[in-house]
């Protein structure tokens, strides 16, 4: 997969795709993450990005001609997507979409944001992180960076790891333990050390389910609530008060009380 990044700043970028799990998939192969920089396609001798706002207003707003001029020598894969806070918000489901493609490219924003014409004419579509207010869009292009990154195929390694995360079914992921079995006097969940794959598999379901009743009522909402047979399984172990507050939220969640089940 190829990814473009359009910034004043490509060494943030490309410094940190290069690291951990981005940068080890470039090495592989599986990732070609480039980063450029938008001062590179300027002509005057301050290499000028930005400008006032036409009508005047406070701070600057990156200008259409370099914006213009670095994609277009580029060339890159589409979409191209601005970072700026009136697109979609980027979720899971949208990492996924992405990566399952070739390729796409990210624009930057800085400062004010982007003349008009550039979201007009130039960019695919609009992408947020989120509702607040960043100095630029390097850190929210990491934040895609990273998180599409690491679902295209090979890059984790174990491409099942993906399958049990937190968001991949709408809920949040499983409570983890680790050795030792005892810390401190907390007891991990006997089931884990049963060597029961299927017990340990419903389990696992069971405190998904618990957990984003618990903490995320508004995800469990939004994909119906539970049905018939994710109560059933909440009952089988001893937590049927999640089921019965079902998506309105409130449950006291302790990933440790079932360590008997």
């Amino acid at each position: 997969m190829r990814i473009d990044v359009f910034t004043i700043f490509p060494d943030m970028v490309s410094g940190f795709a290069g690291q951990a799990l981005l940068g080890r998939a470039q090495v592989r192969g599986l990732l070609d993450v480039r980063a450029h920089d938008l001062r590179a396609a300027t002509t005057d001798p301050h290499r000028s990005v930005d400008a006032s706002p036409m009508g005047g207003g406070a701070g600057m707003v990156l200008m259409p001609e370099p914006v213009f001029a670095a994609v277009e020598a580029v060339d890159p894969h589409r979409p191209l997507l601005l970072l700026g806070p009136g697109g979609r918000t980027f979720d899971q489901a949208h990492a996924r979409e992405l990566a399952a493609g070739d390729g796409f490219s990210l624009l930057c924003g800085r400062y004010e944001g982007v003349d008009e014409r550039v979201r007009a004419h130039l960019v695919d579509g609009e992408l947020s992180i989120g509702d607040y207010v960043l100095a630029g869009g390097e850190v929210a292009a990491m934040v895609v960076l990273e998180a599409v990154g690491r679902l295209v195929p090979g890059v984790m390694g174990n491409d099942g790891s993906a399958a049990e995360e937190s968001f991949a079914d709408g809920l949040l992921e499983y409570p983890h333990y680790t050795r030792p079995a005892s810390f401190r006097g907390w007891e991990a969940p006997a089931v884990l050390r049963s060597g029961d794959h299927g017990r340990v598999a419903r389990w696992r379901r069971a405190m998904a389910l618990a957990r984003t009743v618990a903490q995320r009522p508004d995800l469990l909402a939004r994909r119906g609530g539970l049905d018939e047979d994710e109560r059933r399984l909440l009952e089988e172990h001893g937590l049927g008060d999640a089921a019965a507050l079902d998506a309105e939220g409130g449950l006291p969640y302790d990933a440790g009380s079932p360590s008997s089940t």
